[in-house]
């Protein structure tokens, strides 16, 4: 089956890339995508090569896989797909910590929404002004302040808190997105030494990372206490930002509630740029 669903991926891949993007001419074409024998050529294998590998005949190399992701100008998460499913670890093997374009867009459309960007490894890179305006920003003083396991686990917030259940249901499901991200993710030296860390110092996180929960949809909620307005209750929606390998946090206010009064009070007091780009200098 494992032969199948790659095959299957490249022929998907193939069939959805514009032969323009990839410096082809469109021509005229009977079917869309890229042609085999385009691949075969741009890659340096044989069209009966791809025309096999898509059958789920053929066990590529890892130089075949990297071949065809360079022709096809594959986007970091297409890349580490296909090479998890080749069963190899990505050339680089880091996790991607860089927003596009898109990604940061999304973070306007939501003017009035507090919104952040992770990478896999919950690193925050991006954060939002409504998000800015909840006044639960991190530091800057330790070199994982951006890190939101890191936060979690050792250093957390005194501005946020959360019910018992809600409490447990997000650290479940921060440790299980992470050690999900560190199979995917092997060579990446950062992301180990946070692991570390994290066993080391936490023992719910140890406990967690031993048996850690099925990967699932994530949706919270999480009190924000601001000094001016007082307590802010806000449901948390976790978003897959596939292009960039990101994810998004979105929180959200019940409508027609007091707290969304109070989320849109401090969010119009609030000056400043609509999008901040953040991050830590240190590992993590």
């Amino acid at each position: 089956m494992a032969l199948q669903d790659l095959g299957a991926e490249v022929r998907r891949l193939r069939e959805g890339t514009d032969p323009a993007s990839i410096g082809l001419p469109p021509g005229s074409r009977r079917t869309r995508g890229v042609r085999r024998e385009e691949l075969a050529e741009l890659a340096g294998v044989s069209a009966d090569h791809v025309r096999r590998l898509e059958q789920g005949r053929r066990h590529p190399s890892a130089a075949v896989v990297n071949a065809i992701a360079r022709a096809l100008r594959l986007r970091p998460a297409e890349y580490e797909r296909l090479c998890a499913l080749a069963g190899y670890i990505a050339v680089d093997g880091r996790v991607p910590r860089e927003a596009g374009s898109g990604a940061m867009r999304l973070l306007e459309r939501f003017a009035d929404t507090p919104v952040f960007l992770t990478d896999a490894a919950w690193n925050v890179v991006a954060v939002n002004g409504a998000w800015m305006a909840l006044g639960a920003g991190a530091s800057n003083l330790r070199p994982r302040d951006w890190n939101v396991a890191w936060r979690t686990f050792s250093h957390a917030h005194r501005e946020i808190s959360r019910a018992d259940d809600d409490a447990a249901a997000f650290r479940a499901t921060l440790t299980a997105r992470l050690h999900s991200t560190s199979l995917r993710y092997p060579g990446d030296e950062q992301l180990a030494e946070l692991v570390d860390e994290l066993r080391t110092t936490s023992r719910s996180f140890d406990a967690l990372w031993r048996a850690p929960a099925i990967v699932a949809p994530f949706e919270n909620r999480a009190v924000f206490r601001h000094p001016g307005v007082g307590d802010i209750a806000l449901d948390g929606t976790l978003l897959e930002v596939p292009g960039d390998n990101l994810q998004a946090v979105v929180l959200t206010a019940a409508p027609g509630s007091a707290d969304a009064g109070r989320l849109g009070e401090v969010v119009r007091a609030r000056t400043g740029p609509a999008v901040v780009r953040v991050g830590q200098g240190g590992p993590g």
